[in-house]
């Protein structure tokens, strides 16, 4: 069987004008001159719509260049310490404590604000591309990475672990080297066990999800049970916070999204995630395409959407999945970043997969920076901030739907 074509929105609005749903000699031939027209075949002009695809790239990687510049530079402690670090020359070589402050600022700039720069970055990536592919899973641009469960899943891991290590006031460790268990700490020990239990419980919490709706067949049976698992692990958790109220303060940086306890061992995990993801998507990227024109024309087209379902279930609950566990419950990220992407240009899901990508990389690492330097040196947590933006990004959308006729 040759190799399906890409059917994105603008190959589909070219294959539809003018003609029948039924007329598949068309619909073929139109988008076979899609397809020439974004590989940039000779002859064949280049469709608009690839053209701001290509712009959006080229402007989310320069704002993704100046945004982890940025991220060392804002802090609690303002951009100061970087200046002895790239400035030497402005130290006083008589001053004994010179290389004291040089090495102070390496290490904030290498061992806090890079890190933490880089992770926003990359926990952004992965929830913009696991929001991609919700929506183009659900039919839905409104869906979010969350729909199966998988934050709250996560939760409940964290409330768990902190509880059975006594309520975030446990030491792991040595007698000689202990270390008090909290998501705040850096202690690559207790990094690892909160973010395993973060994991786990968002990995069965998808599980969970697939045995109630019966598999991946029924879109909104898989929908309706992800909603249903969310509330009742929801409930569960604020049931172990109740009993362990010393856990309440441990989990608050958990709950409202914070990128202060990323390290360099999250951002290569994160990494390693995203790249694996990113291309599991790219090749699933024309199941969402024909699943975008109804499930009877992706089974024309030949796609088994049984087991190809289930793939996309499973990237989407892998990148959700990891970046709850590095960065805590962070929203809105996963839902606007393939909106706006879809907004500027409305491209195939090849391109918006990475696209969604970039662009929820880019809000991320922006909200970051505000979060860190709004109220310097105090702080807001970034799900909050992301959270307000949001929100009011889609009140805006809805005023302007509504007063243009639409919802």
């Amino acid at each position: 069987m040759s190799q399906p074509l890409s059917l994105g929105e603008g190959a589909r609005a070219e294959a539809t004008s003018g003609a029948s749903a039924g007329s598949g000699a068309t619909s073929r031939g139109a988008s076979a001159r899609a397809h020439l027209a974004s590989t940039g075949a000779p002859g064949v002009s280049v469709h608009p719509v690839i053209v701001r695809g290509r712009w959006l790239v080229w402007v989310l990687l320069g704002a993704s260049a100046l945004l982890i510049p940025l991220g060392t530079a804002v802090g609690s402690m303002g951009l100061e310490n970087l200046w002895p670090w790239l400035w030497p020359h402005s130290l006083d070589a008589a001053d004994p404590t010179a290389s004291a402050q040089r090495a102070m600022a390496w290490q904030i700039v290498t061992d806090i604000r890079l890190p933490r720069t880089l992770g926003a970055w990359m926990a952004g990536a992965l929830l913009g591309l696991a929001g991609a592919v919700a929506q183009g899973l659900f039919r839905n641009p409104l869906a979010d990475p969350y729909l199966l469960g998988s934050a709250s899943g996560a939760s409940l891991g964290v409330a768990a672990a902190l509880a059975l290590m006594g309520g975030g006031n446990a030491l792991v460790g040595g007698a000689g080297a202990a270390v008090a268990v909290s998501v705040f700490s850096s202690h690559w020990l207790v990094r690892l066990g909160l973010t395993g239990a973060a994991f786990v419980g968002a990995v069965l919490a998808v599980l969970l999800t697939l045995v109630l709706a019966r598999g991946v067949q029924h879109t909104l049976r898989l929908l309706l049970a992800g909603v249903i698992v969310g509330v009742v692990l929801g409930a569960f958790t604020s049931l172990i916070l109740l009993l362990s109220p010393d856990a309440m303060q441990a989990m608050q940086a958990f709950l409202l999204g914070s990128t202060g306890f990323v390290g360099w061992t999250s951002c290569l995990l994160m990494a390693g995630v995203w790249l694996l993801c990113l291309l599991a998507a790219l090749a699933l990227s024309r199941v969402l395409d024909g699943l975008a024109l109804g499930e009877s024309t992706a089974h024309s087209l030949g796609l088994p959407l049984a087991p190809l379902r289930a793939a996309l279930v499973a990237v989407l609950a892998l990148a959700t999945g990891t970046a709850v566990a590095q960065t805590g419950l962070i929203a809105f990220v996963g839902l606007a970043a393939p909106h706006l992407v879809r907004a500027v240009a409305p491209v195939p899901h090849q391109r918006l997969m990475v696209l969604a990508s970039l662009m929820g990389a880019v809000l991320l690492a922006s909200a970051d920076l505000l979060a860190r330097g709004l109220i310097a040196p105090q702080e807001l947590p970034v799900g909050v901030l992301t959270a307000v933006l949001g929100g009011g990004y889609l009140l805006w959308l809805m005023h302007r739907r509504t007063g243009a006729g639409g919802l």
